[in-house]
């Protein structure tokens, strides 16, 4: 595996719930740290939704179960750009890296 090219400067963040006050709640996400990245696309299949594009997120790794190793519940931010994690495996045999499969959410 070559070198990842750790360029783009990434905030995790994580899901919560705020009550509404109405006896619901509203989606919030809280920042957990600041994780440097190399977005690239993925595999452009047949089927592209225009309001979604699908990218690849690598990042150094973290063990599991820290609150910097990315889940499938998080999501990255980029300035405006939002990135949802769908899945995160790792990128090699010695652990050192994470990959991100994230969906961006164009005109959210």
């Amino acid at each position: 595996m070559k070198q990842p090219q750790f360029n783009r400067r990434l905030t995790l963040e994580a899901p919560g719930r705020a009550s509404d006050g109405a006896g619901g709640f509203t989606e919030t996400w809280a920042q957990l740290g600041v994780i440097w990245g190399e977005v690239l696309p993925r595999g452009a299949g047949r089927e592209v939704e225009a309001s979604e594009l699908k990218l690849k997120i690598t990042v150094r790794a973290a063990p599991q179960g820290a609150p910097s190793r990315p889940t499938a519940a998080m999501r990255f931010r980029d300035g405006e750009r939002i990135y949802r994690i769908e899945a995160v495996t790792e990128a090699d045999a010695e652990g050192r890296f994470l990959v991100c499969f994230v969906k961006e959410e164009v005109g959210a």
